[in-house]
């Protein structure tokens, strides 16, 4: 079906096309179906949930992280519903959905919702407040297309790749498939018979690398500052309802809230499936844990990376050892003061924030102006899981109310 074509003005401008997108537009159609022809979808792929995709498929993520009640469809029983027949693709312990049956499902939901040929393949490059005829937005796009939008809703993820200090001092003459952050690796491209890959970091990501680097013949090295743990979900299952929000939301000091979510997520851990197949391989000979460990230095020579690290036993094992890769599955990093496209917003209208993460009112609209943001961004009133699935749904129910009823809440026209 062809995409719709990039009209001149709209109503609402949603950029992106990833699961927090879809699952807004979906509550949005609930609350109001006459805003099907008032909201345009922009996304450079011009399909909704391909980077999604692209990345579970690039990892060879089996399933999902979150249980089956977290989904973009306002339904909360959608999906169950959806995989009646396919229960062997819901695992346990809480139903986590397969990979697959996700996808199966979320495009089953952009067909019900006759969203097929919502997403138009655009790249946002600026987005300008403007004051004619009431608060508007330009939108400018990478080919010169202009928009012009009374509302804007951001729903990009905007992490910057994390590198750790000796990776940026590194001289850049190696060659750049050897030595890469995790979001450059797709494991479907890559023969790895024989290599040693070092990979840093503890979380899921790292995992599941290392699970497909063995796959591949590989003898893999995972190593992190900490000491790798297993977590079911990113958060304790109390940040999904009122247990623990209700006194996040009672907490009144940002930089308290923020610790509150840097707690919670607690940096990268591994999934108790993963990380039982991860000590098996360990076993077999095929995975090394280096813990409590950092890379001090690495030299590419010889065809090879040369590695040292702080900590005495791991560097008298490692630094005769010839790497052949080195993967950094060191996270990102959120800071919206570096966000390009935001910069006329910044300059504009001012905005308070907290490490990074801004301070939104309570719609998760910047203060003075009608953009809305979703995603881990909007964390600080959201919560620790504002990234995920279950995020996505408590920010429409922020969101949604003051895109159907923006007089009321008193929004600038």
């Amino acid at each position: 079906m062809v995409a719709a074509e990039l009209p001149k003005t709209i109503d609402v401008a949603i950029v992106g096309a990833g699961p927090q997108a879809l699952t807004l537009v979906t509550h949005l159609l609930k609350k109001k179906p006459s805003m099907g022809d008032r909201f345009v979808v922009l996304d450079p792929s011009g399909q909704w949930l391909r980077q999604w995709q692209h990345q579970f498929a690039a990892y060879e993520i089996p399933h999902l992280r979150s249980p089956a009640v977290h989904h973009p469809d306002p339904n909360p029983h959608a999906l169950r519903t959806f995989a009646e027949s396919r229960f062997d693709e819901l695992f346990p312990p809480y139903d986590l959905p397969g990979t697959q049956l996700f996808q199966d499902f979320c495009q089953e939901l952009i067909r019900r919702w006759q969203l097929q040929n919502r997403v138009i393949p655009a790249q946002v490059e600026h987005l300008e407040p403007i004051r004619q005829r009431g608060q508007r937005f330009r939108l400018t796009m990478a080919d010169g297309r202009i928009l012009i939008a009374r509302r804007v809703v951001l729903a990009i993820s905007g992490g910057v790749p994390h590198l750790p200090a000796w990776a940026k001092a590194l001289p850049t003459h190696y060659p750049g498939e050897r030595l890469c952050h995790s979001h450059q690796v797709d494991l479907r491209r890559l023969r790895l018979q024989g290599e040693q890959i070092l990979i840093v970091g503890s979380g899921l990501t790292a995992g599941h690398l290392a699970v497909g680097a063995i796959a591949r013949g590989a003898q893999v090295l995972m190593m992190a500052r900490r000491t790798f743990y297993e977590k079911l979900f990113d958060a304790a299952p109390g940040w999904l309802g009122p247990k623990y929000l209700k006194g996040f939301h009672a907490q009144t000091c940002w930089q308290t809230r923020w610790k509150m979510i840097r707690d919670a997520r607690n940096g990268g851990s591994l999934t108790p499936a993963v990380l039982t197949k991860l000590r098996r391989l360990e076993r077999s000979g095929k995975l090394s844990f280096y813990e409590q460990c950092e890379v001090h230095s690495a030299t590419w020579q010889d065809n090879t990376w040369q590695v040292s690290c702080n900590h005495p036993e791991a560097h008298h094992c490692i630094t005769h050892l010839p790497i052949d890769r080195i993967w950094l599955a060191t996270g990102s990093t959120l800071n919206i003061n570096h966000w390009p496209l935001l910069s006329a917003v910044r300059e504009q209208y001012p905005l308070t924030d907290v490490e990074g993460l801004p301070i939104l009112d309570q719609h998760l609209r910047w203060p003075g102006c009608n953009l809305f943001i979703m995603g881990g961004a909007a964390a600080l009133r959201v919560g620790p899981v504002a990234r995920n699935l279950f995020g996505g749904k408590l920010a429409c129910d922020r969101i949604v109310p003051a895109l159907i009823k923006s007089d009321r809440l008193g929004v600038i026209s």
